[in-house]
């Protein structure tokens, strides 16, 4: 089976999850700086998770780009991920809710999602690979020691835990992990032809 489709699926579901999610901004109640200024916070969640939302595109793209063939087990394996990041706008609108000041179950859940993301992207990897050759294949070659993939969902559990009594301190950790992540993975990109 061809990739493409899968490709142009993903990149919709992708565009209705951005596009939901800026939806969601309100405006402020008053034609104000001041009152600008006061949605900061809400703004802020929006391109933590808009910045998160880009990285997975662009790494899901790069990651195609090293693959010929998709099979129904990575079909399924790229809806699970696309599960999670559907509840991107869910979880970026209530963490919104207790503007101006994260609120500890909104915080947590955010971060839970973050996490399911991100050990959803482990077995679309693999069905990738297994796909197009296996641990001789050109994805896997150029995935070999991925130390970002171990080090997130760990920040992510301890962002979860720290949700429960510093929630701010949770949303920087999901703030610094996002930052590890914003430069696509070189690997695949010096990998392509």
């Amino acid at each position: 089976m061809h990739k493409g489709r899968m490709e142009a699926f993903t990149d919709g579901v992708i565009a209705v999850i951005i596009t939901i999610m800026v939806l969601e901004l309100k405006l402020p109640h008053q034609a104000t700086w001041r009152a600008l200024l006061s949605d900061a916070p809400v703004f802020l969640s929006y391109v933590l998770s808009f910045v998160y939302v880009g990285i997975y595109w662009n790494n899901h793209h790069h990651m195609l780009q090293r693959v010929t063939h998709v099979s129904g087990r990575v079909l399924w394996a790229n809806l699970f991920f696309l599960f999670w990041l559907s509840l991107f706008p869910f979880t970026t609108s209530w963490l919104n809710e207790s503007h101006p000041l994260p609120a500890p179950v909104p915080t947590a859940v955010y971060g839970i999602v973050l996490l399911l993301a991100a050990l959803s992207w482990i077995p679309l990897l693999r069905a990738l690979i297994a796909a197009n050759g296996g641990e001789k294949s050109a994805l896997a070659s150029a995935l070999r020691s991925d130390w970002k993939t171990i080090v997130s969902p760990i920040g992510y559990v301890i962002g979860i835990a720290l949700a429960f009594f510093e929630p701010i301190l949770s949303c920087v950790i999901y703030g610094v992990i996002a930052a590890l992540w914003f430069v696509p993975d070189r690997r695949l990109e010096t990998s392509v032809n």
